[in-house]
């Protein structure tokens, strides 16, 4: 999360002691420095101590955050005394940057309550947040209502917010490559493109034929060679692929890998069946698994929706997701269910070395011998959260769910990429699940950022979220 800059706007009241401000700028500077994030914050020279207290410093503030908008990624408004509500309120309408906002303010010290000491954060924290409200300008509160900036609940708390600023940009700019079209019997996973554009997810469109061919003119180079090794490296290879499969596989590889960075695409959604093996020979899930890893998130069945979820997951942890089916129901047990894809997950996924070999189900149907390339294991034990985004054109919105699981170590004798789910209600979830909509995938990451992705979805995207709890 360290590639986040915040704008920083530390105020004060003229009535309560300028020092408190001045050392609170430097506490709030040195602590950012520290977490490894960069800032934007009037300077010295600028206003008096670099702090905000009249309508020319907020002027001069937005200004500075106007110049730097490019760079922004969320505001910290810091109360280190009671603060002035309206100039606070001003630098951030003024700057009208349209991010996330945080706002702290500090304890006060019961035995400090003199004239020479006293704070009152506590109280004017209220106020700059009635103003915010007031203009409409969407925030995220601390855990606590008041906190030094040195505590463990503000660092947690900034930990947390610099995650929401994350998802926040990175959805408002996302690029998601289409390739090829859905399945004819996928009504599921239909879309609007107008709904995202709204929202400012942009969608990239090129038909799977285009990148066949263009994989079926590249010539055996060293990079195509070098990306053999790369594979055989990445997984244990079932014995009896041929090194021809090796190649189509790296030269897919390439071809889609070169086609998304041109088109800077974020993530991707692929037509990963029967195109590609009737008519390329091989599976795309190796490809996809490999991209994943690389914080690329690849959905199946050229689902563009899932691959955004997969996105967003991405960006509040900084970990790989994979995207899976609801697939299964456990009799015994209410609350676990089996997830199955067949399959493309990221190689982390995985609770041992990934086997790479031909997909299990779809060969029944079409033949083995065209369907190289499944990244295949039992998803290892641990926590994990989900999310599914969707476009609801029936309603004219777009809407998600979110929550929190685990991934647990119960034996499940099924090929392909199994793995064992445990949610809290999980009948409850499905009901959701069923009654508004939703689809049968979902996106799941290693790693507890439910609460990032409800705060960035419904708070600043203006997106309908159900978390589930």
């Amino acid at each position: 999360m360290n590639d986040v800059t915040f704008g920083v706007i530390v105020s004060s009241r003229n009535l309560f002691p300028l020092r408190l401000a001045e050392e609170g700028r430097l506490e709030i500077l040195s602590k950012l420095e520290k977490m490894g994030y960069n800032y934007v914050i009037l300077s010295e020279q600028e206003t008096p101590c670099g702090v905000v207290q009249t309508y020319s410093d907020a002027k001069k503030c937005a200004q500075l955050f106007r110049k730097n908008a490019d760079k922004i990624d969320g505001i910290l408004i810091i109360l280190p005394n009671f603060g002035e509500e309206v100039a606070v309120t001003e630098a951030v309408c003024m700057a009208n940057l349209n991010i996330p906002v945080l706002v702290q303010a500090y304890d006060d010290d019961i035995n400090k309550m003199d004239l020479d000491n006293r704070r009152d954060s506590f109280c004017g924290k209220l106020s700059v947040c009635n103003n915010l409200y007031q203009n409409r300008i969407k925030f995220t509160n601390t855990t606590l209502h008041t906190c030094d900036v040195d505590s463990e609940s503000f660092t947690e708390d900034i930990d947390f917010f610099a995650r929401v600023c994350k998802v926040v940009k990175g959805i408002r700019t996302a690029r998601i490559g289409a390739i090829g079209t859905r399945p004819a019997s996928f009504n599921t996973v239909r879309y609007s493109e107008k709904l995202l554009q709204a929202s400012g997810v942009k969608v990239i469109t090129i038909d799977l034929s285009d990148i066949i061919a263009m994989t079926m003119q590249m010539e055996t180079t060293g990079q195509v060679l070098e990306k053999i090794k790369e594979i055989k490296s990445y997984g244990n290879i079932v014995d009896g692929i041929s090194e021809k499969k090796l190649v189509k596989q790296a030269k897919f590889f390439l071809t889609v890998e070169r086609w998304l960075e041109e088109n800077e695409c974020n993530a991707s959604a692929i037509q990963c069946w029967t195109s590609i093996e009737k008519n390329y020979g091989i599976a795309s899930c190796l490809a996809m698994s490999m991209l994943g890893e690389m914080g690329k998130p690849s959905a199946c069945e050229m689902d563009v929706m899932g691959a955004l979820s997969m996105y967003a997951l991405y960006l509040a942890s900084g970990e790989p997701s994979a995207y899976l089916d609801w697939n299964n129901g456990f009799a015994d047990d209410k609350n676990k269910c089996v997830n199955f894809h067949c399959s493309n997950y990221p190689k982390s996924f995985f609770g041992a070395d990934v086997e790479i070999g031909n997909l299990d189900i779809m060969s029944r149907s079409i033949g083995e011998d065209i369907c190289f390339g499944a990244c295949k294991g039992k998803i290892a034990p641990g926590y994990m959260s989900f999310a599914k985004i969707t476009t609801d054109d029936i309603c004219g919105k777009i809407k998600a769910y979110v929550g929190e699981g685990e991934f647990t170590d119960d034996p499940v004798n099924t090929p392909g990429g199994p793995g064992v789910c445990k949610v809290g209600n999980l009948q409850g979830l499905m009901a959701y699940i069923c009654q508004n909509g939703f689809e049968h995938h979902v996106a799941m990451n290693r790693s507890r950022t439910a609460r990032v992705i409800e705060e960035a979805f419904s708070k600043y995207l203006g997106w309908e979220v159900y978390r589930h709890k």
